[in-house]
């Protein structure tokens, strides 16, 4: 009788698929697991490897090869040549994520776990890592810098100029936003470029990790605006990286598609991410005079704040919600609907905007009841969410929201089961996700209003001032209900949630 085949367990698998407590199959960059749901996989940190690279081995030891033990930080020493400094292209040290460090270092001389080959750059020398940094630093200044506002040559100037000089200043974390984002936009103008793909993972693991590291190390009044501008770029990483997540099958079947279908979670966590980060720093930045420029390149904000008045285009989003609030604990009732009004004001204030990017205020401005919702699925919370993306549809010749409204808005139908009530409330969305003409010429008759350059409303009027003042009071109460040390305790959990502070009411 041939001996039993010994069950061959996961020694190294990644950390997401053990705390899930399920098999992982460490394939490299990302395993099959994280590969199905969307998500980033621990494999594309180099600091992941480093620790697999320390576990004790199954095999047996040869005496004239000893292994050192491990480090208390679990990280292996490695010999390398230091390549000279290239002008304008910033250095990188030994420690940090690099692509080309991404594969396992030689260790002929210490046993150790054998890991999968990781495709990643394997080939390339120090010098074309250089040369990709290079890459993705001139693609970034000349090309991906003006795509990230569309309306102030001022506001411009900070992402083409300000950015790169904050990086230069040694800010580890900033430098790999920038490349990151960069190499997601190369990305986008050739999927299969194997290169591309994989830098984009591994400098926007090392802009996370480099982030939260100094975060935990505190925010000064030398590393506020590179934080705040880090943030935002992790925003636009948040909402790129959706492109690129790949469903089993399309969503038309929707006896299927709602299982597969991910949350949009990341935008509300990153975007909000960034609130947060302003009104933790506020001290610092209150008289930046990058953040006065970003802020006065917003349109003035008009919201209407009667979401039922005639006027309110998405006023039947509303509709029943007394039913709704009677059913809710009553600890939660009032922001349960403080925050579906105020998300209802903000889709009208964007829907009579001529501005389109005025629309990205809402997942930067919302609550963080609002997003509870939306996680828990919501109807109501799911149809303003759709309602939201299909106003991003006059956006889609911006690259980093390339057919996000048919995407998204398809995806949040499928959630929705056949003969719901709610399918009258998503007929607007479904038929402006579904538009196939020109983007930015939706006639009247389809987009439901004429837009205006200033919508009227016999509602407030948010100017930079008093965007500052209401930032003034979102400091103070972070500052005296959580206090100085509270972003230390942000959990590194998931792909970007919890890479990111947690919202701010």
């Amino acid at each position: 009788m041939p001996p039993r085949r010994s069950h061959k367990k996961s020694r190294a698998g990644c950390r997401r698929c053990k705390n899930r407590k399920i098999k992982c199959d460490e394939v490299h960059p990302r395993c099959g697991n994280c590969s199905k749901h969307g998500v980033m996989c621990d494999f594309e940190s180099r600091q992941v490897l480093d620790e697999l690279h320390t576990l004790p081995t199954p095999v047996t030891r040869s005496p004239q090869a000893p292994v050192s033990a491990p480090t208390s930080s679990g990280s292996i020493t490695m010999t390398s040549t230091t390549a000279p400094s290239t002008a304008g292209i910033p250095a990188y040290d030994d420690h940090r994520i690099s692509p080309s460090r991404l594969s396992p270092p030689s260790t002929s001389s210490t046993p150790s776990l054998t890991l999968p080959s990781v495709p990643i750059i394997t080939s390339m020398t120090r010098q074309g890592d250089r040369l990709l940094e290079f890459q993705l630093w001139h693609q970034y200044i000349s090309s991906t810098s003006k795509t990230l506002v569309m309306n102030s040559p001022a506001s411009t100037d900070i992402w083409q100029k300000d950015v790169p000089r904050f990086a230069l200043e040694g800010r580890t974390y900033l430098i790999d936003a920038v490349l990151s984002v960069a190499a997601l936009h190369l990305r986008f103008k050739n999927p299969e470029d194997r290169v591309m793909i994989e830098a984009s993972h591994a400098y926007s693991a090392s802009t996370l990790a480099e982030y939260c590291r100094s975060l935990n190390k505190g925010i000064t009044a030398e590393n506020a605006d590179a934080l705040f501008l880090t943030s935002c770029l992790i925003a636009f990483q948040a909402t790129a990286s959706r492109l690129f997540i790949k469903e089993d099958s399309d969503l038309t079947d929707p006896s299927e598609s709602h299982r597969r279908y991910a949350l949009p979670l990341s935008w509300f966590h990153a975007f909000q991410g960034v609130k947060t980060i302003v009104a933790t720093s506020w001290q610092w930045i209150r008289n930046s005079a990058t953040l006065k420029v970003v802020i006065d390149s917003q349109p003035g904000s008009m919201l209407d704040l009667n979401p039922l008045g005639p006027e309110s285009f998405f006023g039947h989003l509303l509709d029943d919600l007394d039913e709704e609030l009677e059913q809710e604990d009553e600890s939660n009732r009032a922001a349960t609907n403080q925050g579906y009004f105020h998300a209802v004001c903000v889709l009208n204030w964007a829907h009579k905007n001529q501005y389109a990017p005025s629309a990205l205020a809402l997942p930067s401005t919302v609550s963080r009841r609002y997003v509870e919702l939306v996680e828990a699925k919501r109807p109501r919370a799911l149809a303003i969410l759709a309602c939201f993306f299909a106003l991003l549809k006059r956006m889609d010749n911006v690259w980093w929201l390339d057919d996000v409204a048919r995407r998204e808005v398809m995806g949040l139908v499928s959630l929705f089961e056949t003969g719901s009530k709610w399918w009258r409330h998503l007929e607007w969305p479904i038929r402006i996700a579904l538009w196939d003409g020109e983007a930015d010429a939706i006639p009247a008759d389809i987009w439901g209003v004429e837009r205006k350059e200033n919508p009227p409303a016999d509602g407030g009027v948010l100017s930079a001032e008093t965007i500052l003042n209401h930032i003034d009071l979102m400091a103070k109460m972070m500052d005296s209900t959580q206090g100085p040390q509270s972003i230390e305790s942000i959990p590194v959990v998931g792909d970007l949630d919890g890479l990111v502070p947690p919202p701010l009411d």
